[in-house]
């Protein structure tokens, strides 16, 4: 029987009036019949045979980060007093990509100078928030997205940050001024640098989460830095393809990531994985045929980056 059929989020006191025990609910969660999603508020399972939870890490990572919102929702529920959502949870209601970030606890935003707390699924920050740097996504009250960007800057590493912003630039055509408005450099808060550093080098026209990591790899190699979705004409000006990454050079280099998006997961509709494959050699070819060096890499190059280091020099050479 599903103790919870579905995935909102109810409170301990609900499953009490309906009859559950202190103990019973004990039993239930240590069972996996439901998951405690943040202190005092429970949802029902995932069914084992849902496609979310294949071997697929990309599908296990977008439940965890389903199951992040519903914590939010969770969160807000209980709060005694008002706050607002904020950093990286601020970015999963967005609905912009995360990478590598834990989201083991929900982050809200009190305009208050002190208060600040951490709790074992909550951290609670107590800092200047202006009305204007706040909107109502989905239902639920969350930091603007160029604030979004700045506060999850100043709270994790430069790789992980620069996906968020990228996401967000992408999403809601944040330009450079507006993220570093948010960043406030003429207020001397801790990891203001890192807020600006974010801001000056996000770029909305990466496409995913490997191509920002692909991007905050280069720049820490000293490679150049490269054009992003490049369209490729041929010498009568017809298009031929828009390439992730150009270099210019003698001859050009384009960077191509292959992600599992491309290939597997979110195919075009009515398209199937081969022909996607063949359609992409095909645009290879072309892209050869122009006389271009094309270099292709997945995440597990990012992973341990030496190899694609040492053919993207070597194709970068001057000759």
């Amino acid at each position: 029987m599903d103790l919870l059929p579905g995935t909102t989020p109810v409170r301990r006191s609900e499953l009490l009036a309906a009859g559950m025990s202190e103990a019973e609910i004990r039993h239930a969660v240590g069972s996996g019949a439901i998951v405690r999603v943040c202190r005092g508020m429970y949802r029902g399972a995932v069914p084992s045979g849902s496609p979310v939870l294949r071997g697929d890490p990309g599908q296990r990572w977008e439940e965890l980060v389903a199951g992040h919102e519903r914590a939010v929702r969770g969160v807000v529920r209980r709060l005694e007093s008002p706050a607002v959502v904020s950093h990286v949870s601020a970015a999963v209601v967005h609905g912009t990509e995360i990478w590598d970030v834990p989201l083991d606890r929900v982050h809200v935003t009190r305009s208050a100078p002190t208060g600040a707390r951490r709790g074992h699924d909550l951290v609670l920050h107590a800092v200047p928030l202006d009305p204007a740097e706040t909107l109502r996504v989905r239902g639920i009250l969350v930091t603007a997205p160029a604030r979004t960007v700045a506060d999850v800057a100043r709270t994790v590493p430069f790789g992980q940050a620069v996906v968020v912003a990228d996401g967000l630039a992408r999403r809601y055509g944040l330009r450079t001024a507006e993220l570093l408005t948010a960043a406030r450099p003429e207020r001397r808060r801790r990891g203001t640098a890192a807020a600006v550093r974010v801001a000056r080098f996000a770029d909305g026209r990466a496409a995913s989460p490997g191509e920002s990591r692909s991007r905050v790899l280069f720049h820490a190699a000293g490679l150049p830095a490269p054009d992003l979705q490049r369209e490729v004409r041929d010498a009568g000006g017809r298009w031929c393809a828009t390439v992730d990454f150009w270099w210019d050079g003698s001859p050009p280099v384009v960077g191509e990531f292959d992600g599992e998006v491309k290939y597997g997961r979110l195919l075009p509709p009515g398209r199937t994985a081969g022909q996607v494959i063949t359609e992409e050699k095909i645009r290879e070819d072309r892209l050869r045929d122009l006389g271009l060096h094309v270099v292709r890499w997945t995440w597990r190059d990012l992973d341990a980056p030496t190899a694609l280091l040492t053919r993207l020099r070597t194709r970068l050479q001057p000759r």
